[in-house]
């Protein structure tokens, strides 16, 4: 069963910086995508990067492009979301989810695409 565990939210200042974990256990193969998605008071739920773990393809939206970076650490079996320059309108309930797939060109990268879902860790940014 995969399992996706989220850590390091919090509050943070506008301008400030935040660095999430997602904890990913019982792929039974390689060929899958991690995403992080967020939700915000109000607003439907929508991605912010996702990662394929076979081809290390990326996807980030023009939000957060040059703010937000993925990396991971395989030995650790965690995907972290560095969180640079952040703004207000930032804050949201920020998920851990995946999906099955090679690359992330082409794939569904939104909600409806993932299977799996971490339960989430808060991210509030102050003005």
């Amino acid at each position: 069963e995969v399992r996706l565990v989220e850590s390091g939210g919090g509050l943070v200042q506008a301008g400030g910086s935040l660095k999430l974990s997602c904890a990913a256990s019982g792929f039974t193969h390689d060929d899958y995508i991690i995403a992080w998605l967020r939700q915000a008071p109000g607003k439907e739920r929508e991605a912010v990067v996702c990662v394929s773990n076979s081809d290390n393809s990326t996807y980030y939206p023009d939000s957060v492009k040059g703010r937000f970076t993925v990396s991971s650490d395989n030995a650790k079996n965690t995907v972290y979301l560095q969180m640079d320059s952040l703004e207000p309108e930032d804050t949201a309930n920020y998920y851990c989810a995946a999906t099955w797939g090679r690359t992330v060109f082409g794939a569904l990268v939104g909600p409806a695409g993932m299977e799996y879902w971490g339960k989430g860790t808060l991210v509030t940014v102050s003005s």
